[in-house]
């Protein structure tokens, strides 16, 4: 499982450089799309949790660096820690073992992730039509 991490770790890490915006200047399409990250960011904290234990706390500690990177307002903090728990309980539910269908599950939820990290910090780059989203059927919407 450690491997599927690598990309949507690395693009995490870029959104808390020093040319991150904060939400405030996001317009609504990237706001919504940090709220979705926010999402991935739980099922990957939920899954993770089931195959390497309750007391890890990868994703948990991303979140709250994204939280404190972005400094959104009130309401914006909150539907980011509504999806992120939403996300947790929704993968934790559906797996709550470590098995191979499990980690396939977490590779769909890394690859998400990489690409709303991606359109976070590229946001002209996909916003042309592309329909390069990866793993759509992650959030139900």
């Amino acid at each position: 499982m450690r491997a599927p991490l690598l990309p949507l770790m690395l693009t995490c890490l870029m959104l808390g450089g020093p040319w991150a915006a904060q939400a405030q200047e996001r317009d609504p399409a990237s706001r919504q799309t940090l709220v979705d990250l926010a999402y991935v960011l739980g099922e990957a904290h939920g899954l993770r949790q089931v195959c390497e234990g309750p007391d890890d706390q990868f994703w948990r500690t991303r979140m709250v660096d994204l939280v404190e990177t972005e400094q959104p307002d009130a309401a914006l903090a909150r539907r980011l820690k509504e999806a992120f728990n939403t996300g947790f309980v929704a993968r934790q539910g559906a797996f709550p073992a470590c098995t191979p269908l499990a980690r396939a599950a977490m590779a769909r939820v890394m690859n998400h992730g990489r690409v709303l990290a991606t359109r976070l910090a590229h946001p002209t780059s996909l916003r042309s039509g592309s329909t390069q989203t990866g793993d759509t059927a992650s959030r139900p919407r």
